[in-house]
C-alpha cells in the first residue's frame, strides 16, 4: 500500500492512526483529510518531534499498513 490508496481510504484509516498515535484528536484527522505532510506536521506538533523523525514514524505506518491490509486479504482468501 502507498500513501495515495490511505488517502482514498481515510475513513477506514483514521482508526489505525489514532491507534498508532493516541495524542491525535479526531479533529486533528478531519483537518489532515488524508495528507500526508499535514499529517506529518500534526505528530511532530502533539509529539514534540522532528520533522524527519515524524516522517520516517509516517512512512513506517504506510509500510505496516501495508502488512495489516494484505494479512487481512489473505486470512479472507481475497488474495
Amino acid at each position: 500500500m502507498n500513501w495515495d490508496q490511505i488517502e482514498g481510504k481515510w475513513k477506514q484509516a483514521k482508526g489505525s492512526i489514532r491507534e498508532r498515535w493516541g495524542k491525535l484528536t479526531d479533529d486533528d484527522l478531519d483537518q489532515v483529510a488524508g495528507k500526508k505532510e499535514q499529517l506529518v506536521g500534526r505528530i511532530q506538533e502533539r509529539y514534540g518531534i522532528a520533522q524527519e523523525a515524524a516522517a520516517k514514524e509516517v512512512d513506517d505506518f504506510v509500510k505496516s499498513y501495508q502488512f495489516e491490509a494484505e494479512g487481512k486479504g489473505r486470512a479472507a482468501g481475497h488474495l
